[in-house]
């Protein structure tokens, strides 16, 4: 049988354009730490501005979530996938030619503006071609993808900047981009019966919503205390991880170890292999056992736990470390459940909107924690300049590190109070 026409099939290959584009998006969001030096010379700039330049991929794409969401609900992901895609293409290709920090920072953020409509687009999709008992593990498979985009951002990045440059390897990705855009504008639908497909068993087919049913759905969501908690929850977690992987956790091992930069990507590695295992796995584990809530508090509690290592001791034994950014990046399945549980609270034709307010927050963290960590970073500068970069001391980073630390711990408390919630509601159900 032709693979297009068995639509069992057919959501594979269209789940796999989405998915390249999606690994695409997460290696230009976590490439900063890899790039960190050479942005910071060829441009001229602090550890905060390193931080604001890094943030402003995740403000564009913080903000175009709830608006991703009414699209992709409206539109579907042949459209909105493949424009996104060729929108950060068109931004890379802006940030390759940058002549200063204020057109990186620009060309920057429209690589998030594309970016920003991808992983709601991914969600909506699985909504319409998955069944229910299935969703978490394929949001847990999509965020897997996040972490392979992870890996191909640490040390094969470095690998491939130190022989090409960093301008002619973000010019290649982009050339990729253009390329997944038209897979997904050939392949992907909004659902079997949109493609000409007969329907997948136990997967309904959702009607189009309305522009004021999806008003009417925000409406809810904004007086809604359980998503607030929960986009607490993804806005700590998540925030944090892009934030310590994406860009802190490079500098931190070359400033206060005083490793190279493609040596310090090793370990970013591994946080991003943390990210590969930690959202299929949770996700899987979470689908099995039918419960979203309990994971997310024992796995907010240890994510705390292990980030707090670096705040307490500073420089702990770099084998700690490489555990440390394991954990952290398995933190993602934890955080990713938060997506799971609101798309499960509300209507299937809402499933967008749902998750992309939910999943804005956690870029909204992307955006702000960066730059309080390199505000803490420059506060306790040294002042001396080494090759043309500034350095930075260890209680700089113990600070930082803190801040991040207690962003988790607020995670923690969020879905904490959320099973309370839950279990108080079940209780007066079943009187």
């Amino acid at each position: 049988m032709n693979l297009c026409r068995d639509p069992t099939r057919r959501r594979w290959l269209a789940w796999g354009a989405l998915a390249l584009v999606f690994l695409l998006v997460n290696v230009h969001r976590l490439s900063t730490a890899v790039l960190s030096e050479q942005l910071s010379a060829d441009f001229g700039i602090t550890a905060a501005q390193l931080g604001t330049l890094h943030a402003s991929f995740f403000v564009i794409y913080a903000f175009i979530q709830v608006p991703t969401g009414v699209l992709a609900d409206r539109y579907g992901p042949r459209y909105v996938g493949s424009i996104g895609a060729f929108v950060l293409s068109l931004g890379a290709i802006g940030f390759t030619a940058s002549g200063g920090y204020l057109s990186a920072a620009l060309s920057r953020a429209v690589i998030g503006l594309g970016s920003g409509v991808i992983f709601v687009s991914i969600l909506r999709f699985c909504a319409n071609w998955y069944r229910v008992d299935e969703f978490a593990t394929m949001a847990g498979l999509t965020s897997g993808i996040a972490g392979v985009g992870a890996i191909f951002a640490t040390t094969p990045l470095a690998v491939a900047v130190g022989r090409f440059g960093w301008r002619p390897t973000v010019f290649a990705l982009a050339v990729i981009g253009f390329v997944s855009a038209a897979a997904v504008f050939v392949l992907a639908r909004q659902s079997p019966a949109a493609a000409g497909l007969d329907p997948i068993e136990n997967v309904p087919e959702q009607s189009t919503v309305s522009l004021s049913e999806t008003g009417g759905y925000l409406r809810e969501l904004l007086g809604d205390p359980d998503q607030w908690l929960l986009s607490l929850a993804f806005f700590s977690g998540m925030g944090t991880i892009l934030t310590v992987i994406g860009l802190w956790g490079v500098p931190y091992l070359v400033a206060v170890y005083g490793l190279d930069v493609t040596t310090a990507s090793y370990f970013t590695l591994l946080g991003s292999v943390g990210i590969l295992v930690g959202g299929p796995g949770v996700g899987w584990i979470s689908d099995r056992i039918g419960r979203r809530l309990l994971p997310m508090v024992v796995g907010f509690g240890l994510f705390a736990l292990v980030l707090a290592v670096i705040p307490v001791f500073g420089s702990p034994p770099l084998f700690v470390v490489a555990a440390a950014y394991f954990c952290i990046g398995s933190g993602i399945g934890v955080s990713i459940l938060a997506l799971p549980v609101i798309k499960e609270r509300y209507p299937a034709e809402a499933s967008g909107v749902a998750t992309g307010t939910v999943n804005g927050a956690g870029f909204f963290g992307a955006t702000v924690l960066p730059t309080l960590m390199g505000i803490a970073v420059d506060r306790y500068r040294t002042g001396d300049v080494v090759a043309g970069t500034v350095t930075y001391t260890e209680f700089g980073y113990r600070v930082a590190f803190a801040i991040t630390t207690g962003a988790v711990l607020l995670a923690f408390g969020s879905t904490l109070l959320l099973y309370v919630r839950e279990r108080r509601r079940s209780a007066r159900d079943s009187l």
